[in-house]
Formats: C-alpha cells, structure tokens, sequence
C-alpha cells in the first residue's frame, strides 16, 4: 500500500512539473527554429541575431531592467523600515497595520492600476518614467515587508535591547545585531519586488506614458500584429538568467554550512 502510495505520488508531482514547463520548454525549443510558425524548420539562431540588432526590444529590456531594479531597491529600502516600525507597535495597531498591507496583495491589478492612474492625474503628475518607478513602488512594498517581517519576529528584541544596555548606540546596536539577521529576509523582498516589477503590465499600461514601453507592454501591442519570433528568444535568454540566479541564490548558503 505505501509503495502505492509513493507511486502514485511520485506520477502526481512528475505530471505536475511537466505541466508547468512544458510549455517553457517549447518556448525554448522554437526559439531556435529557423522558421516562423509553429512547425520546425531546421536550427538556426536568426531570432538571436534580430533580438539584439533589435532597437525597438533592446529600448524595453532596458527601461524594464532600470525600472524594475530601482523600484525593487527603493522598495527594499522603504518596506524594511516600514517592518521595524510595525513590529514595534503592539495588539490591535500592528494587527491594523499588517491587514492593510494584505489588502494591496489580493487587490486586483487592475483596480490598482486604474486608482494609481486617476491618482496621478488628480495630482498633475505628468506620465512617463517617474509614473512608472512611482506605481512600482508602491505595489512592490507590500511584498518587501511579508518577506521581511518574519525574520524580523524570529530575531525577537533580546538581543538589540542587550547591545543597548551594554552601551551601543540604537544605530549601532540595529547594523550590528539586527540588520545581519534581517539580510535573508531583504534578498527575498528584493528578487520578489524585482521579479513582479519585471513582470508587471497592468499598472505599468495605465501608468506609462506615450512613447514608453516596457517588454510587457511591447509585446501587448505587437500581439495584434503577431508576435514575432524574437520574442521567444528574449523569453528563453530571461528564463535562463532568473534560473542561473536561483541556482546561486540557493547553492550560497549549503556552501557556507559546510564550510562551517
């Protein structure tokens, strides 16, 4: 029964990951057909040597890599003070406070967006780039402090109120006790924010001004006309990149163990 069990179990998962990435997969594959359809023509790296000659998509990739990276940090920066902040307060105010940063996470993408456009126009804030960064920042917070808010409980303030009273300046006390056990915690806020930054479309569509594209919205308008090859390529190269991350992100702290 329990090799059953196991069997069963070991099919439900393989089905489950080759659900998941078979389609990436695919992407991958046609990415390096030499022709445009979906049926195979032969090998060839033609949608490489067009991505990166390219102005139109090189223009997006960067705009979407500067934004998405400025937001992550600002956002970093913004939801870790934010998270020491909340966890000084106690009862009702910090459960009040950590409902209302829920709210932001299970709202809808486009009510955000729609609210943070109408905002900027009540405000006369001219779209463009600023709009962008600004509206990034703001849905990227609410993910900084749930990632950050939990090493914050487990470091616990024994150990801070213990420097102060062995003569450390509240400042010191925080970059010297606190902040190292924090670091785990912002690493996970920071990929978490650059990665929905770099994902997003709603809020960025309702918030970018003429002329300004993303990759999201990039490949939004040119879905009408037919996405082009290209597309598959830069999908595959951004695949590739977020999983050699991950796999240094991880590899790190096994490493460090066993050196210890």
């Amino acid at each position: 029964m329990k090799k059953l069990k196991s069997l069963f179990s070991g099919l439900y998962l393989t089905l489950t990951f080759i659900f998941l990435y078979l389609p990436i997969l695919t992407l991958i594959v046609f990415s390096f057909n030499d022709g445009k359809g979906s049926r195979w023509k032969g090998f060839s790296l033609r949608w490489y040597e067009d991505l990166f000659e390219s102005r139109v998509i090189m223009d997006a990739l960067s705009n979407t890599l500067i934004i998405a990276l400025a937001a992550a940090l600002i956002a970093t920066v913004i939801g870790t003070l934010t998270c020491i902040g909340i966890n000084s307060l106690k009862g009702a105010p910090k459960a009040v406070y950590m409902a209302l940063n829920n709210i932001p996470l299970l709202n809808s993408d486009l009510v955000t967006g729609l609210s943070l456009m109408l905002v900027f126009i009540t405000i006369g804030w001219k779209f463009g780039y600023s709009t962008i960064l600004a509206a990034h920042i703001t849905f990227n917070i609410p993910y900084v402090i749930l990632s950050v808010m939990p090493k914050l409980r487990q470091t616990g303030k024994a150990p801070y109120e213990a420097a102060i009273d062995l003569g450390a300046t509240p400042v010191k006390a925080f970059m010297k006790i606190v902040f190292p056990e924090l670091v785990p915690g912002i690493l996970s806020g920071f990929l978490l924010a650059f990665t929905m930054s770099l994902d997003d479309f709603i809020i960025t569509y309702f918030t970018r001004g003429a002329g300004i594209n993303t990759l999201s919205t990039l490949i939004y308008s040119e879905v009408r006309k037919g996405i082009k090859p290209t597309m598959n390529a830069l999908s595959t190269l951004m695949f590739i990149s977020v999983l050699v991350l991950l796999v240094i992100v991880n590899l790190r702290p096994s490493g460090k163990k066993e050196k210890n």
